[in-house]
């Protein structure tokens, strides 16, 4: 059952190649020769290895066909691209990148969100397109709120109806009783959430995510069923913390535990998810080298429970670091961007929360860095939600950055959002890296990121399945649009 679930995945990820591209797909088709040559290109492989200088990269039939050096002879009938002072690297494959936004964000006289709660948009037309000019060529949707109309996004990707992203679809939310959105599901049950996850397998979903609220015995089933399945699950947690989720069996853990893991709130019971300034709090002394939090790295490395990096969204809400750029902002409706600024500026009335906060980041990249050291698997991911300052694409660029600021070597951080990303969905044999043999997809950059990480957000053509896209026509497509479609 395993291996069918990760066979399926695997085909839908390829299915594009089999398909004549639409007239609507056909508009952003910068290059869709049989050969390419990429020549004088420097390539970042994605194994955390040194760059590769000036050499030509061979794609055919949507594989990567050689790499050389440039002095090559390229072959006969070749589309030859020039690439002087440019790199390539691998897709992108983002492992929190949802299909769905903060659109608006709406406060009482009390400076509360009122009912019905926290509500999001789903981006159906949008970000595909913008994780696609981005360099995602991989994602995950790591939770939904309209699973439906993520697979059929999915689906209509991979016919090549439309631009976008191969994407492994998560589930449905898998949350508990008194969740602050009103549009996911209260699972209360063990039996509720089995019967969720095999309904879901069964629609074509290829992975699945809990949240805040679950218990741990509805947990504990919805793992069991998940991997009955042959699928993988992850969890934003907070009822359940990070031991008991490892012990459990689950995956993989988001966002880190300086946000999530409630285990050492004191006097905490069973099953209730804590306060967010509760676990604030219970981390704020303790530190990432001290006896309990070594041992809780120990834990989830023996468990191989992977970790998945958030930065980008916990970032937004600093309001000592920069605003949003003119080139994304660009593309955020007008309420979308009303609301992250009125979010933003309420947040810069509160200096003493600003610092706890920019502390809270910098351990939480602190405990990243001192995961992977310990053998753990780190992936990444921005997580467009929060205060709708992380924009799909744009916050995958800037996740790389900012585990760069963290203490990883450019290339160890791109290897992160590349390969491992890849390995952890079981399609390293793919794609991930830059080897003879693998799916062409790779992202061209202007620049050297392995010198100046900022590079990574210098897209000039994105190849996935060998075809190559032009960024700017597809962000020019949704100019104004996140937040609405």
């Amino acid at each position: 059952m395993g291996c069918k679930r990760f066979l399926l995945l695997a085909l839908a990820s390829t299915g594009a190649l089999a398909q004549t591209p639409s007239a609507e797909v056909k508009k952003f088709i910068a290059y869709d020769d049989a050969v390419i040559a990429l020549t004088h290109v420097r390539v970042i492989d994605g194994t955390g290895s040194a760059a590769q200088e000036n050499r030509t990269v061979v794609l055919r039939g949507g594989k990567i066909a050689s790499i050389a050096d440039a002095a090559t002879t390229t072959p006969d009938g070749a589309r030859v691209i020039e690439l002087a002072g440019h790199s390539v690297v691998p897709g992108l494959v983002g492992m929190h990148d949802h299909l769905m936004y903060t659109a608006s964000i709406n406060f009482d006289e009390d400076d509360k969100i009122p009912p019905p709660g926290f509500l999001v948009t789903e981006l159906a037309f949008s970000a595909p397109r913008l994780y696609l000019a981005s360099g995602v060529t991989t994602m995950r949707t790591t939770g939904s709120i309209e699973p439906y109309t993520d697979l059929n996004i999915r689906h209509l990707i991979d016919d090549g109806k439309m631009p976008g992203p191969h994407i492994d679809v998560s589930g449905p939310y898998l949350e508990g009783k008194d969740s602050f959105f009103p549009q996911m599901a209260a699972l209360t049950e063990p039996e509720q959430a089995r019967k969720t996850v095999a309904f879901w397998a069964g629609q074509g979903v290829t992975s699945f995510k809990a949240y805040m609220n679950i218990s741990e015995a509805v947990l504990g089933a919805a793992i069991k069923e998940a991997h009955h399945q042959g699928m993988k699950i992850t969890g934003h947690l907070c009822a359940v913390d990070y031991r008991q989720a490892a012990a459990l069996g689950i995956d993989d853990l988001e966002h880190g535990p300086l946000y999530t893991d409630s285990e050492f709130v004191p006097d905490r019971p069973h099953d209730v998810c804590p306060t967010r300034p509760a676990i604030a709090a219970s981390w704020e002394k303790r530190e990432i080298d001290s006896a309990p939090v070594q041992e809780l790295i120990r834990d989830l490395v023996k468990h191989n429970v992977a970790l998945t990096s958030t930065l980008p969204v916990f970032e937004a809400s600093i309001t000592t670091r920069p605003v949003l750029s003119r080139r994304q902002t660009q593309m955020m409706s007008a309420e979308s961007l009303r609301s992250y600024l009125s979010a933003r500026n309420a947040a810069a009335t509160k200096p003493e929360s600003i610092v706890k906060a920019e502390a809270a980041l910098k351990k939480e990249m602190a405990f990243e860095l001192a995961f992977v050291r310990a053998g753990g698997l780190l992936l990444a991911g921005p997580d467009p939600t929060g205060n709708g300052g992380v924009l799909p694409g744009f916050g995958d660029q800037r996740e790389v950055e900012l585990l760069v600021e963290a203490g990883f070597t450019p290339t160890q951080a791109i290897q992160i959002a590349t390969a491992n990303g890849a390995r952890f969905e079981k399609q390293l044999d793919r794609i991930g890296t830059i080897e003879t043999g693998k799916q062409a997809d790779l992202v061209v950059l202007k620049g050297d990121p392995s010198r100046k990480i900022q590079d990574i957000e210098n897209v000039e053509l994105v190849f996935k399945d060998g075809v190559a896209y032009d960024p700017a026509k597809l962000m020019n497509s949704v100019r104004g649009m996140v937040g609405i479609r």
